[in-house]
């Protein structure tokens, strides 16, 4: 339960009580400042407490907004300010210094806009959030309470509500197709209780039924497969606008929407592989390729994104380009949609599922990716290397969070630190990047079997280690995570590819998956400000080079059949460790209570 403490001069005839009861406080009365203090004291440190004035005109979402969101420990509208037990203390000891400042005599004025006062000039940060055409004020005469009150009566509040529950950016599939319906869906789930965890949950499985409709190979699974895609795409967009309608934010949340996108999406990569398996046709290949090549675009969007997340002086022409395009009303909707997103994405694979084969689905995947990945990334290129920026140590450390380096590359790193201080700013993807292609292409173009990659791998390693010797804070370090994420799987792709045996591929591409959910969960653990993995958990995996070695070293000493097992054994292995931490994190009480927005939908 939440208390909400209204001060100030009751107005006959006004429903503020009534409206904060629909919203789920339990409301008490202050006669003054003093009385204010001692209600405040009164309520439990763990409940939320919010300071509302009776004259308080306005809308029911405005106060759901500036009330009930769980993300912040203090926020305020006009005339009503709320605290979490996080910002409890900033809340008491500004109400103990009005107090103490207005003697405890009658109020006058708004005592819940003098606290906010208090609090800004405290320093304390305290979310505002945006109301739009919503009405919130304190008026001070009873004409201007009319004019409020007609305000009130002039915007649907129901309307305002429903339009922010969907994203403010999105994709042109998402906006024209999904979004004018599903937030009715989603309405309705919020008017029967249902939370965005369960919608998320029935996301979760109406893909993996779709999965199993594409594994069996058959015309009518195809076409049931796309449909059913859809169907999960609906309802992943549904779970967030039910998160903002209702404003049900929560740890679990955060991690079921983080990871479900991608376990839905790799899921249905397998059962399209698994139905052209049925029908003759092995394309495991392509399935791991489009799932390596979507996941390396992933973190190249992440990378990028943390290098710049508090960068200075964010200025470039390349920057300044795309805002002017942005400015015209069919270049965004361009721009939105070659760089395939989610929405766009899942629309083509379900029509060419149900159309056509497996083989020409992954094949116009894989074409769409690479050029999605090829524009996205030559524009970051631009704009980083045409930007006048100093990066900082939060994005430095971010980077490195990112490039998950085992204990190989973080000993060669520190042995490296002092030479590598006298090298060019590019050093860093450079080196990535050549260590990364002469893995890659060693695998590749040396029997099964073999020892070179196992040389290339140490290799690898030592490039690796130059790679992250000093802090990545160069124009183009972002680069680092996604080339090394790259090399990795693709040597794994590689070396699964050249055993040529059934199980292989598949093997491999359970591998990837476990090593993609950890990068995953890495990355929104970052967004959500609260830490990397643990250290225990990177050396356990043995890093990005560890790995690559290992799977080198196993392809050398086994034979094909022995190979497949081994990818097995140690997929189960990475999966087992990665989704326990993963779980123990995302569900404790120090895990961040937000609702990813994730990739443009």
């Amino acid at each position: 339960m939440s208390t909400a403490i209204l001060t100030g001069q009751p107005v006959p005839g006004s429903s503020i009580e009534g409206d904060l009861r629909s919203l789920g406080f339990d409301v008490r009365t202050a006669a003054d400042a003093a009385e204010a203090e001692t209600l405040l004291a009164e309520v439990p440190f763990e409940e939320r407490v919010a300071l509302v004035d009776a004259r308080f005109v306005g809308h029911v979402h405005a106060l759901r907004l500036g009330l009930t969101d769980p993300r912040f420990p203090l926020a305020a509208i006009p005339g009503a300010v709320t605290a979490q037990p996080a910002g409890r203390q900033a809340l008491t000891r500004a109400m103990a210094r009005e107090n103490s400042a207005g003697g405890g005599t009658t109020l006058v004025g708004s005592l819940a806009d003098r606290i906010l006062t208090a609090l800004d000039a405290d320093g304390t940060d305290v979310h505002r959030p945006e109301l739009g055409s919503l009405v919130a004020a304190v008026p001070a005469d009873p004409q201007a309470r009319n004019e409020a009150r007609q305000a009130v009566a002039d915007v649907d509040d129901e309307a305002v509500r429903l339009k922010s529950a969907v994203k403010a950016r999105d994709g042109f599939f998402t906006t024209y197709c999904i979004s004018p319906y599903s937030r009715y869906i989603a309405r309705w789930c919020a008017r029967r209780g249902l939370t965005p965890n369960q919608v998320t949950t029935a996301s979760l499985l109406t893909a993996l039924i779709a999965a199993a409709c594409a594994a069996t190979g058959t015309r009518g699974g195809f076409v049931a497969a796309g449909v059913l895609l859809i169907a999960s795409f609906v309802l992943d967009c549904t779970d967030g606008q039910l998160a903002r309608y209702s404003l049900q934010y929560s740890t679990l949340g955060a991690w079921l929407d983080a990871t479900f996108d991608r376990a839905k999406e790799y899921a249905y990569y397998a059962g399209l592989a698994l139905g052209a398996a049925r029908g003759g046709d092995d394309v495991w290949a392509l399935a791991l390729g489009a799932m390596v090549l979507q996941t390396c675009r992933h973190v190249v969007d992440f990378s990028f994104n943390e290098a710049n997340h508090d960068a200075t002086a964010n200025t470039s022409p390349t920057a300044a380009l795309s805002d002017k395009l942005d400015s015209v009303g069919w270049t965004v909707w361009v721009r939105r949609m070659i760089v395939l997103p989610i929405g766009e994405r899942w629309a083509m694979i379900a029509v060419l599922t149900a159309a056509t084969t497996p083989r020409i689905t992954f094949y116009a995947l894989l074409i769409g990716c690479a050029f999605a990945a090829t524009y996205t990334t030559a524009g970051r290129v631009l704009r980083s290397l045409t930007r006048k920026a100093q990066r900082t140590d939060r994005a430095a450390g971010a980077l490195a969070d990112l490039a998950d380096s085992g204990p190989l590359a973080q000993g060669f790193a520190e042995a490296l630190k002092r030479p590598a201080r006298r090298l060019p700013g590019f050093t860093a993807p450079a080196v990535a990047l050549l260590g990364g292609l002469a893995v890659v292409l060693t695998s590749a173009l040396t029997g099964f079997g073999g020892p070179w990659p196992i040389v290339a791998a140490l290799a690898y390693a030592l490039t690796s280690g130059l790679a992250v010797a000093r802090p990545l804070k160069g124009a183009l370090d972002w680069l680092v995570p996604p080339f090394l994420r790259a090399a990795e799987y693709g040597t794994v792709l590689v070396l699964a590819a050249k055993a040529d045996v059934n199980g292989a591929l598949p093997a491999a591409f359970g591998l990837v998956a476990a090593v993609a959910y950890h990068h995953y969960d890495t990355v929104y653990r970052i967004r959500g400000n609260a830490g990397a993995p643990p250290a225990w958990l990177v050396r356990s995996l043995g890093g990005h080079e560890g790995r690559t070695l290992l799977v080198a070293v196993l392809a050398a000493l086994l034979t094909a059949s022995q190979f497949t097992v081994a990818l097995t054994a140690l997929a189960v292995a990475v999966a087992l460790v990665v989704l326990v931490e993963s779980i123990r994190f995302w569900v404790s009480a120090g895990a961040p209570a937000v609702h990813d927005e994730g990739e443009p939908a």
